[in-house]
């Protein structure tokens, strides 16, 4: 359980200080409960923040929320050493997630105009992404067993009335660690890694 401010300061320095040479990295975290609001995140979006931290990050998209039970995917990625834009990206991202649901029995799908994987019409993951000199930080959030009562407290990726849901909800026994492993690879094999080194 990593505190969102720290990682995002982490990731910052990491893009910063990275060279062409750099190797590419995902990070995988829980974080405890927060709502993060996107760059151009619009106010109106954050309903009760009540108990729960909002923080203004410098990422793409609306307001969402991380809490325990949610995996996160930090993807530093460099997008000249993997040869895509970051429509291309955002696409194996979604890509990747609903790969990794259909194994489980679950059909997911992409919404037109709504970055993210969507089951029945409910938000199951969501992307948010920043680029700066070709290379992205920040990444992707799916929802495996966690508690969803605090999306309820903002408009989800700006859609007032979204639902969201979890693997839980859907029928799916897992935990967090069991499907980072999982996804990871797919993500990498997605963007043409031959081989991941775990660190």
């Amino acid at each position: 359980m990593r505190n969102y401010t720290d990682v995002w300061r982490e990731m910052l320095d990491f893009t910063n200080q990275r060279t062409a040479g750099s190797a590419s990295e995902i990070w995988i975290v829980e974080h405890p409960p927060v709502f993060t609001q996107g760059q151009a995140g619009k106010a109106e979006h954050l309903l009760d923040a009540g108990d729960i931290p909002v923080v203004q990050s410098d990422r793409g998209g609306q307001i969402t929320y991380h809490g325990p039970g949610q995996l996160v995917c930090y993807l530093l990625l460099d997008l000249k050493q993997i040869g895509t834009g970051i429509r291309s990206l955002v696409n194996s991202i979604e890509e990747a997630i609903i790969q990794l649901l259909s194994e489980q029995g679950i059909a997911a799908a992409r919404e037109s105009g709504a970055p993210g994987v969507y089951v029945g019409g409910k938000k199951i993951a969501a992307i948010g992404l920043r680029v700066k000199k070709q290379c992205t930080y920040h990444g992707l959030s799916l929802n495996v067993d966690m508690d969803l009562r605090p999306f309820s407290r903002i408009n989800p990726c700006g859609y007032p009335g979204l639902a969201v849901t979890d693997m839980a909800s859907l029928g799916i026994a897992t935990d967090v660690q069991g499907v980072a492993d999982k996804l990871t690879v797919k993500v990498a094999t997605l963007l043409g890694y031959t081989s991941v080194k775990q660190a």
